[in-house]
This record gives C-alpha cells, structure tokens and sequence, in this order.
C-alpha cells in the first residue's frame, strides 16, 4: 500500500513540476551568481531545469552559481549526442571546475560528460536515482527514449562498464524506486540510501537535500 500510494504521489508531483515549468523555460539570471563550485543541473528524461529548482535555489543560496543547458531540451536524445550537447554548452560559457547535479537520466548523462574531453572540468557528481545498470522497467515502456534506459540498451552497458569516473560520483536513491527496481547502488561510488518510495518528489526529501549539500561541500573543499 505504501508503494503504491507513493507512485501515485510521485506522479501528481511530477504533473504539477511539468505544468509550472512552462512558465520558467530557462533559470532566472540571480542563479549565475555565486562565488563558490559552480553547479551544472542535468534534469532527467522528459524533465527541464525546473524539475531540480528546489535544490537549485538551497545550493545558490549557498554560494554556488547554477548552469543549465536549455539545449537538452527535454533530454530524450542519446547518451552520446546529450553529452556532446551539454560540453558544446560548457565550451561557449567557458564553465570550468564544477559539480554535476543529475537526476534520473541526467546522471548518466554527466558520467557521459565527465568520460569525455571536457571530463577535466568536472570536480565530481551528484546523482539522485539515477539507473546506471539500467532499468528492467525501461525494456516496457512505450516510448522508444525510456526504452534506450533499459539494462539491455547497449549503451547504457558500456557506459556501465566505464568505472574511471565512478570514484567521483556520490549516488543517492530511495530506498524503493519504482522507475528503477534495481536500485541505483554504483560500485565505486559514494553511495547513499535514503528511507523514501519514489522516483519524482524526493527531490524534496528532507535527507536527500542534505545529502545533496553534504556532497557539493566535500567537492567545494576537496578542489580549495
């Protein structure tokens, strides 16, 4: 029952996430300042920025100025061709030594970016449900991008098998993720579990917010 209703819960979330992000195609100007580790937000399939403004606005209240890319639009294209766009982003605002914050799809990615050319400007990640075996749920959905994220999609295997960056990465997952039955346990990563049901709304979770702050600051101090 409790799963249930949290899948129910994550859904209403999400809806009403997608509706108010129309009105806020792209991060307000206040964002970008800051004057500690930049912030670069990589929102999952389907999703904007706006998905991760509740974060975005704790961590530029700390100091960090946030970067989106607009460019990913609503992130269905494939791993290679997303990460191709976000560094051709990061190459035109000359963003350097930053901390990648990816939910979902987004997590992946950013370990594509941080295996790549511009893998150097990367400090490290922080990820939140993100499936990086896969998911066995993707193979059934109808929609061809969310069927590229199951754990048979070739690509997401090799880019499992890429582990140089997985030192770098600090996953965080609820305890039942619904989208991602497996888990988004990531070996050679900093793993942390959280005590919620979902996919969407814990985002808004108490632990996960400050296991998000507790991450960035271990990469704000490790690059000083």
């Amino acid at each position: 029952m409790r799963v249930a209703a949290a899948w129910a819960d994550d859904y209403r979330y999400i809806l009403g996430v997608q509706l108010r992000a129309r009105l806020a195609p792209e991060p307000p100007r206040e964002l970008l300042e800051g004057d500690r580790v930049p912030i670069l937000l990589l929102p999952g399939i389907y999703e904007s920025w706006y998905y991760l403004e509740p974060l975005a606005r704790l961590l530029n209240g700390r100091g960090h100025p946030v970067v989106a890319v607009p460019e990913l639009g609503r992130n269905v294209s494939g791993l290679a061709e997303s990460g191709r766009v976000v560094a051709a982003r990061l190459r035109v605002a000359g963003t350097r030594d930053l901390v990648v914050l990816g939910h979902s799809k987004g997590g992946l990615v950013g370990k594509e970016l941080m295996l790549g050319r511009l893998g150097d400007r990367v400090r490290g990640m922080v990820t939140i449900n993100t499936p990086f075996a896969g998911s066995t749920r993707a193979r059934w959905f109808p929609g061809g991008p969310v069927r590229a994220l199951s754990d048979r999609d070739l690509a997401i295997r090799d880019l499992s098998r890429r582990r140089d960056a997985d030192h770098r990465i600090v996953s965080i997952y609820a305890a039942f993720d619904p989208h991602v039955p497996g888990g988004s346990f990531l070996a050679g990563a900093r793993n942390v579990r959280v005590d919620a049901v979902g996919h969407f709304r814990i985002v808004g979770h108490p632990d996960v917010r400050r296991a998000v702050l507790d991450a960035v600051a271990r990469f704000d101090t490790a690059g000083t």
